[in-house]
């Protein structure tokens, strides 16, 4: 019999929702390699925001593990313009599902939050005792501080109820199979896809939102995943974790980098009327690495070459291509 703070994934029966998302599909992967049963549920079937599907989806998948992936996310325009439904879904979500995991007696939870939770001045790098020094930044406030609630709920639960729940932060995730569309895509696919449309069209530049100034870390999804699976089996804590890779690049240097990778030679024009978006990001990847052992693995230039690749093998052909 294993103790409580250890559960290998192997021979579990783990529920991952939002499985067949962009993190969600790299977590599901990372489970059947280390020997899990797992199951994904359809958003059509179970639409999480009601807590009737919450408790049947419980009953019919009989999880001995519940990773909790599902979101609604998007970029900081689609958080901007958004924020009454980001904040009742993902919070909506999060809640009842805890709760109906309470009432199952499911042995572990794990509920994945965001760095929109951190304050919009937190000191960098961001440490996770710095969570409640501040107010989030205002356009994904919502989202971050839905999220926010569901480690409070882990930890009330874990405090009356005994409940082995943890709650992991990882940084902005980018690689293959990210979400590209400009409407909600992040930073990083949404300038791959600037940079390849001004390339296909022989444009002469490209618009970019913000003064560049600001900074962010990136973590690429396979290592996410992995961070999340170790996590699993071996963290029992009511402290939240960081996973990230421990390093802080300018939106400027960004679309630089990114430019030059993708062999784009025009002109990069900012646009300072745009929000920035939080000013830093940057974690304390520390505690991750002494708990559970994770570290990053992946480079970020070579994460970058990989989505690179994956988009232009997978990407619509433009009409506007010449």
């Amino acid at each position: 019999m294993q103790d409580e703070a250890s559960m290998t994934v192997r021979g579990t029966r783990t529920l991952v929702t939002g499985g067949a998302g962009f993190l969600g599909r790299c977590v599901v992967a990372e489970l059947q390699a280390a020997g899990a049963d797992v199951v994904v549920p359809r958003r059509k079937d179970y639409d999480l925001v009601s807590r009737e599907a919450c408790a049947r989806l419980l009953r019919d998948a009989r999880p001995d593990l519940v990773i909790h992936l599902a979101a609604r996310v998007g970029g900081i325009g689609a958080n901007r313009d958004n924020p009454g439904l980001y904040f009742f879904d993902n919070l909506m979500m999060g809640v009842q599902l805890l709760e109906e995991c309470r009432l199952a007696g499911i042995r572990k939870v794990v509920t994945v939050g965001t760095i929109c939770s951190y304050p919009k001045f937190a000191p960098v790098p961001f440490r996770e005792e710095t969570l409640w020094d501040g107010y989030p930044e205002e356009t994904n406030a919502a989202y971050g501080l839905a999220k926010k609630m569901l480690m409070v709920q882990g930890q009330a639960y874990r405090q009356q109820y005994g409940m082995n729940a943890i709650h992991l932060l990882p940084v902005n995730l980018y690689g293959p199979g990210d979400n590209f569309d400009p409407s909600s895509s992040h930073v990083i696919p949404a300038l791959l896809v600037k940079f390849q449309d001004a390339l296909d069209r022989r444009a002469s530049h490209v618009e970019v939102w913000g003064t560049g100034q600001a900074s962010r870390e990136f973590l690429y999804v396979e290592d996410a995943a992995r961070g999340i699976r170790m996590a699993s089996e071996a963290y029992d804590g009511a402290d939240p974790v960081n996973l990230g890779a421990g390093f802080e690049i300018t939106i400027r240097e960004l679309a630089e980098l990114l430019a030059r990778l993708m062999e784009f030679q025009g002109e990069i024009r900012w646009d300072p009327t745009k929000p920035d978006g939080q000013p830093r990001r940057q974690l304390d990847t520390s505690r991750a690495e002494r708990l559970f052992g994770f570290r990053a693995a992946v480079g970020f230039e070579e994460g970058l070459r990989r989505t690179i690749a994956w988009y232009r093998q997978h990407r619509p052909v433009s009409s506007t291509a010449v």
